[in-house]
C-alpha cells in the first residue's frame, strides 16, 4: 500500500483504530479514534496505550499472543473506555502489520453499531418483500370493502338496534381494514426526499406542538437541545412524519395516565453509514427520543422495525417500518434500547453539504 492510499483509507475507517508501535505505545489514531479518545493523534503519538484506554480484559496477554503467533485475535463483548467517557461495550480486533515485527492494528467496534449494521440487511429485504406483496393486494382489497361497508349500512336501515350492533360492527371492521390498506399504500407510495438544509430543532418544535394538540396532550415533553448543531438535510415534512410517529408511540405507551417525554439532540461522530455508492458517510447529528412507558417486548424488540411487527393489540406493525424507510432514505440510521421504563429511539442524520446551506442563505 502507498502512502497515498494510506492517506486515504486510514481516516476512513468507521470503527476506532490504533496503530501499535512495538513498545505497546501509540504510533497512530483514526479519526474515529481520535473522536472515541477526545484527543487528536498528534497529542496521542508515543503515549502507551494502556495509559488511554482502559479494556476490560488482559490486553497485555492478548498484545504477547499476536506477536508470538504473528495471527489476529479476536475478543468479543468487552467495556472499552477512553477520554473519561463512559465503557462502551466493543468487539476488539488485533492484528499484526505485515513487514512490520512487533507492530499491531488494534480495532475497536463498539456493539451497538455492529448489532445495527448486522440488522440493516434482512429488516430492508423483508420490509422490499411484504411490502411489496401487500401494496399488490391493497387496491383490489379496498374496492370490495367499500361495497361490504355500502351494503352493511344499507342493511342497517331496516333493522332491529340488536341487529344494528352487527352491521356497525361490518362497517367498523370494513373501515380498520381499508385505514391498514392505506398506510400499505403510503409506505410503498413515498415519493422520494426533497432534502434541503434545515434546523432539526425547528421540525422537533413543530412536531411536539402537533402533538400536545392531539394525542400528547396528557404527556410531559422534556427538552435537551445542542443549539449548536449545524443544519442536517432532510425532506421537512417527511422528517415530520419521523416524528409523529415516534412522538405517537411513546403516548400509546404511556396510556391514559400520560407519562414524560424526553427529547434531546447532540453532536457524536463515532457512526459513519456505508453510502450506496461505496462512500463513508458521518451521521454526527444525534436526535434522542426517550419514554418512561413499560418498554418494548423482548420477543420483538429486535424486529420492531420489519413490517407487521407490533407490540400493541390491533397495531397494524407499519408506523415504525415507514419511519424506518424514510430514515434509509435520507442516508441515516435509526436504532432503539429498551427496557421496562426507558425506550430510546435514536436517529443519526448527516450535516447538509455547504452547497445545500448556501442555497438557503
Amino acid at each position: 500500500m502507498t502512502a497515498t492510499s494510506f492517506e486515504t483509507l486510514w481516516p476512513s475507517l468507521p470503527v476506532p483504530s490504533v496503530i501499535v508501535g512495538a513498545d505497546d505505545t501509540i504510533c497512530e489514531l483514526n479519526s474515529a479514534a481520535e473522536d472515541f479518545l477526545n484527543a487528536s493523534a498528534k497529542s496521542m503519538r508515543g503515549v502507551p496505550v494502556l495509559d488511554k484506554l482502559a479494556i476490560d480484559a488482559p490486553l497485555e496477554e492478548a498484545f504477547d499472543r499476536v506477536r508470538r503467533d504473528d495471527a489476529p485475535m479476536f475478543i468479543n463483548n468487552v467495556d472499552v473506555s477512553g477520554g473519561n467517557a463512559a465503557p462502551v461495550q466493543c468487539n476488539i480486533q488485533i492484528a499484526p502489520l505485515s513487514g512490520l515485527p512487533g507492530y499491531m492494528l488494534l480495532l475497536m467496534e463498539p456493539r451497538q453499531i455492529a448489532d445495527r449494521l448486522g440488522r440493516s440487511h434482512s429488516v430492508k429485504s423483508s420490509a422490499r418483500s411484504a411490502i411489496g406483496m401487500a401494496e399488490m393486494l391493497a387496491h383490489e382489497i379496498k374496492n370490495p370493502l367499500a361495497g361490504i361497508t355500502g351494503a352493511a349500512q344499507l342493511l342497517s336501515m331496516g333493522l332491529s338496534a340488536e341487529d344494528q350492533e352487527l352491521t356497525d360492527l361490518i362497517v367498523e371492521e370494513s373501515r380498520r381494514i381499508v385505514a391498514l390498506l392505506e398506510q400499505v399504500e403510503q409506505f410503498g407510495n413515498l415519493r422520494p426526499p426533497a432534502k434541503r438544509a434545515i434546523n432539526v430543532h425547528d421540525l422537533i418544535d413543530r412536531a411536539r406542538k402537533s402533538a400536545q394538540l392531539s394525542y400528547g396532550a396528557s404527556m410531559k415533553f422534556i427538552e435537551s437541545f445542542d443549539p449548536s448543531l449545524p443544519p442536517t438535510y432532510v425532506d421537512g415534512d417527511q422528517f415530520m412524519q419521523v416524528l409523529l410517529n415516534l412522538f405517537k408511540n411513546a403516548c400509546e405507551a404511556a396510556g391514559k395516565d400520560g407519562g414524560t417525554i424526553q427529547i434531546r439532540t447532540f453532536y457524536d461522530l463515532s457512526l459513519r453509514l456505508r453510502r450506496k455508492d461505496g462512500s463513508g458517510g458521518a451521521l454526527p447529528l444525534q436526535v434522542e427520543i426517550m419514554d418512561d412507558g413499560p418498554g418494548l417486548p423482548p420477543e420483538i424488540a429486535s424486529d420492531i422495525f420489519e413490517p407487521f411487527v407490533s407490540g400493541r393489540e390491533n397495531g397494524t406493525g407499519l408506523g415504525l417500518a415507514l419511519v424506518s424507510k424514510i430514515i434509509s432514505d435520507h442516508e441515516g440510521w435509526i436504532s432503539v434500547e429498551s427496557v421496562a421504563g426507558k425506550t430510546v429511539f435514536r436517529i443519526s442524520l448527516p450535516v447538509a453539504p455547504r452547497e445545500a446551506m448556501q442555497a438557503n442563505s
